[in-house]
């Protein structure tokens, strides 16, 4: 989590700062994905849709595409949903898969974080890759909002695989 000396001046980007990382009304992604047993995490359990790995794996990959979308000026819309933005195994890939993600998804949390961080970015302009009413601050909100939905989804797949905290 940022330090209050990490923390941009102004309130609408300090708050953000906090938003995509926050653990204060939910688990975080650290206590959600740390401890997971890794013969459970290519499980699929009763009464859900996906398994853990595909939970990280497409959090990892709808993050990374919105960044890419913020940041890169050549940006366009390649994946087609949902299948490029889930993986098709239940199971990670190799035994790296899931550190890998982990570290990337982080990764990329701290690059949106640092977005949001910079003066020089109005968070209210249109993204110049993007259509209609698509700001900066508008993927920064659905970066946060995503990551929480399926958070949430998978803290209640770890309690049906009884590997909940």
């Amino acid at each position: 989590m940022a330090t209050v000396k990490d923390m941009p001046a102004d309130p609408l980007r300090a708050h953000l700062v906090r938003l995509l990382a926050w653990e204060e009304a939910h688990a975080g992604f650290d206590k959600t994905v740390l401890g997971l047993p890794v013969e459970l995490r290519g499980v699929r359990p009763a009464g859900f849709e996906h398994s853990p790995w595909q939970l990280l794996e497409h959090m990892r990959l709808a993050q990374k595409d919105l960044l890419d979308f913020c940041v890169n000026p050549r940006y366009e819309h390649a994946l087609t949903f949902p299948d490029d933005y889930w993986p098709r195994s239940p199971e990670p890939p190799n035994p790296e898969a899931w550190a890998t993600s982990v570290d990337d998804f982080k990764a990329d949390r701290e690059k949106v974080k640092q977005l949001v961080g910079e003066a020089a970015v109005d968070l209210f302009a249109i993204v110049p890759a993007g259509k209609g009413q698509q700001t900066y601050l508008r993927a920064v909100l659905l970066v946060a909002d995503h990551n929480a939905y399926h958070l949430g989804q998978l803290v209640a797949m770890r309690r049906a695989l009884g590997c909940w905290p």
